[in-house]
């Protein structure tokens, strides 16, 4: 549910999930050197509609579905992207990525530094995060703040279909390492997509409401989330500005500063564990560099500190809502 402006009406809609597809097509049409490797990526069972079609168009040779070996394929990839490939290494599940941390963080993160900028790791590395559904601790985890600890990686998750495929464009045109994360409960998500070419500059993030009450910084499928909360909010006559901050490193500090000296309050959210979060990174820099802005302490809004649940139950209690957003809101408002 996100917001349409008057731009907006009469334009193409596109899913997610066919967003993204749309964006490795055009791009592998467009650069022979651009190809896909990855386990199931000819299965929608393992990558949804994602690769609709690409092994039909571009044959085995660019659309390679390997074996169970998550580590020998990412190598390849890799390896690929250091003379000139531009690979896209796709997982279908991120618990999964634990195997290539290797040549990700030991040889593609720090590449670039090694050479003296002289070469380079030129690869997109696209982790699906796959959850819900009693699919258990092992098949549930969204590891994005692992990454964004690692120099020379840059993480981008899309929360819109538009920047599912400009933020995949940026990741493919951009010369070192992406690991691009999207998220399978934002598929059917559909707004306006362009049929052309188009990118989403990396490191920067996205108003999706103007508001003067309170910042919502949310994370991929949480900004879904917090523009429900934002519109039942605003029936109760509070007026919550909500950012998407669609990279997850670099992150757009100077976004959230100005937000922030205007509603003085700050809530951030995302479906990760809380400690060591994306959230805690942000939480500090903004009380570091906007103490003086702030109303009311910082409150981060995320996953607990524990495995994921398999019972459906559990789950509909262990995963975060527009309520949860709701409540906390609130919360922040009644500081004194």
């Amino acid at each position: 549910m996100f917001l349409k402006n008057k731009k907006q009406i009469n334009k193409r809609f596109l899913s997610y999930s066919l967003a993204i597809n749309e964006a490795v097509y055009q791009m592998m049409s467009k650069n022979k050197s651009v190809f896909v490797i990855g386990q199931g990526v000819k299965s929608p069972w393992y990558v949804g509609n994602t690769c609709r079609d690409l092994l039909k168009k571009f044959g085995p040779k660019m659309v390679m579905d390997t074996p169970i070996s998550e580590n020998v394929t990412t190598g390849v990839g890799i390896g690929a992207g250091m003379v000139n490939m531009k690979p896209i290494v796709i997982f279908p599940r991120m618990d999964f990525m634990m195997y290539a941390l290797d040549p990700i963080i030991n040889e593609a993160a720090n590449w670039h530094y090694m050479f003296g900028g002289k070469a380079n790791a030129d690869v997109v590395i696209r982790a699906i995060i796959n959850r819900g559904g009693e699919q258990g601790a092992q098949h549930s985890q969204a590891l994005q703040s692992l990454f964004t600890h690692i120099p020379g990686l840059k993480v981008v998750m899309p929360a819109t279909a538009y920047d599912a495929k400009g933020l995949m464009i940026s990741a493919i045109r951009d010369p070192n390492p992406v690991i691009y994360i999207d998220d399978r409960w934002l598929y059917d998500v559909k707004d306006h997509v362009p049929q052309k070419i188009y990118s989403v500059p990396i490191g920067k993030g996205a108003i999706r409401k103007i508001g003067k009450d309170i910042t919502i910084v949310a994370i991929s499928y949480m900004v879904k989330e917090a523009l429900i909360a934002a519109a039942e909010l605003r029936k109760q006559k509070i007026d919550a500005e909500i950012i998407d901050l669609r990279s997850a490193w670099p992150i757009d500090i100077p976004l959230i500063i100005k937000s922030v000296k205007k509603t003085g309050r700050l809530l951030i959210t995302e479906a990760a564990w809380s400690s060591g979060s994306i959230s805690s990174e942000i939480n500090s820099q903004i009380a570091r560099q906007s103490f003086k802005y702030l109303k009311a302490p910082i409150e981060r809004l995320c996953l607990p500190d524990c495995p994921a649940p398999v019972s459906k139950i559990l789950e509909q209690a262990y995963y975060l809502t527009s309520k949860d957003v709701i409540k906390k809101v609130k919360n922040i408002l009644n500081y004194v």
